[in-house]
């Protein structure tokens, strides 16, 4: 079946508007300047503060437990506040000592170094951190929403379920942001919202900073899935408003400008502003794919390289897998290196997004059936993600297997935003 002429419409259309785009702006720099300028990081001060407190009472050979744990949690902070994967590293190191001398509260320690691995994507030996902690028969329901977690990461769906059902507490906020994350899995966008506001409503009543400043953030990422975007600026500024530093809601309003009011220098300045002050290696892709949308090839290569010798410092292991797979195959036209990682990314957590990865590239290499079988027995109806789909819907054409691809379309034109402007745009090669 060919794709019908209303979807062809449609798609015109929709790329009509995005190309001469006069939508109403969101977003309102006045709004967000302050926290672009350079001013004292609270968090990351009272962080260095309480590191040097603690630092200062554990010795070489120190088996000080009620010293290296508090170390650990500052140097945590650290690493989300600066995005130095150093910091995360010295955080393992402080809690696997933790771990191998503490006499009472061990499952606390292992919980703690559970969520370090998971930070890491090390979710395997996240896994036997948690079952570890959970052996010990002490604090069994945060353990619990550890192995959901991590069951959500590997994608052992049929053991998440379960650890939620074990968890289940409408009134509780760990349970609620955690159902709220497996109706996101299988693709109840309104009850995913439903089940935030109602994570936040808690954490704004507990006065709670940091569960309000992770709810605003999360609940402006869901919003922007559901194409509410005005509410999810409204939460990255809310965000701010807790926590002048937080990268994430700076990267969250670029993304609107960028992929909603179709702003790349507006974006790209308060890209500039949060990587002043802030290291992570995606943040260069996302300035080369705004750098592409501009047609600046000399830029976007720049920054192109900047995140491949960034991912070369070891203390990253396999955190950046997937996008470097995606930047051989698609940039580079490295298939074979870039399978390598797709098969790594697999047997470290088997999800559909990771044998989409594989598909994906497959596709690109020009092995069309093999992409097509991967497909079909590990992605197709096991995932609601957009790029996913699009994948699918790619992978279908190769085949010739037309019929399948306008139903796909259609369900992804509501997620041009999400995708981006670039990616947006191979919809009009399917």
């Amino acid at each position: 079946m060919k794709i019908s002429n209303s979807i062809i419409v449609l798609l015109i259309g929709m790329f009509v508007v995005s190309c001469n785009k006069e939508e109403t702006t969101i977003t309102n720099p006045e709004d967000y300047a302050v926290y672009l300028t350079k001013h004292n990081n609270q968090t990351r001060k009272e962080a260095k503060e309480k590191l040097q407190f603690w630092n200062s009472r554990i010795k070489a050979d120190s088996l000080q437990i009620t010293a290296l744990a508090p170390a650990a949690t500052a140097y945590t902070e650290l690493f989300h506040s600066t995005g130095d994967i150093a910091y995360l590293k010295l955080a393992e190191k402080a809690l696997t000592k933790s771990v191998d001398v503490a006499a009472i509260g061990k499952s606390g320690y292992l919980l703690a170094l559970a969520h370090n691995y998971i930070s890491q994507h090390r979710f395997i030996e996240a896994k036997e951190a948690a079952q570890g902690a959970y052996l010990l028969k002490t604090n069994s329901e945060e353990t619990e929403m550890v192995l959901f977690d991590i069951s959500m990461e590997l994608g052992e769906y049929e053991n998440a379920e379960k650890y939620l059902q074990k968890i289940a507490n409408q009134s509780d906020y760990n349970f609620l942001i955690r159902l709220a994350k497996w109706n996101d899995y299988k693709g109840n966008l309104d009850a995913t919202i439903r089940n935030m506001e109602k994570a936040l409503k808690i954490a704004e009543n507990g006065k709670k900073k940091g569960l309000q400043l992770w709810s605003y953030t999360n609940l402006a990422d869901y919003y922007g899935h559901a194409g509410r975007i005005e509410e999810s600026y409204d939460h990255y500024l809310k965000a701010l408003a807790i926590d002048p530093s937080n990268a994430y809601a700076k990267k969250g309003i670029a993304w609107i400008v960028y992929s909603y009011e179709y702003k790349p220098e507006e974006a790209l300045k308060i890209l500039d502003a949060v990587m002043s002050d802030y290291q992570s290696p995606d943040y260069f892709l996302l300035k080369a794919e705004i750098a592409g949308f501009q047609k600046n090839d000399t830029v976007k290569k720049i920054n192109l390289i900047k995140y491949y010798n960034s991912v070369k410092d070891n203390r990253y292991g396999i955190m950046y897998n997937t996008h470097t797979a995606l930047l051989l195959a698609e940039e580079y036209g490295e298939y074979d290196k870039a399978l390598v990682i797709a098969e790594e990314e697999i047997q470290n957590r088997p999800t559909p997004q990771s044998y989409d990865l594989k598909a994906y590239i497959l596709n690109l290499k020009g092995d069309h059936k093999e992409a097509l079988t991967i497909a079909e027995n590990y992605i197709v109806h096991k995932t609601f993600e957009p790029l996913a789909n699009l994948h699918i819907a790619q992978i279908y054409k190769a085949n010739n297997l037309s019929e399948k691809v306008s139903p796909i379309i259609e369900e992804l034109m509501d997620s041009s935003y999400e995708l981006g402007p670039v990616i947006s745009k191979e919809l009009m090669n399917l």
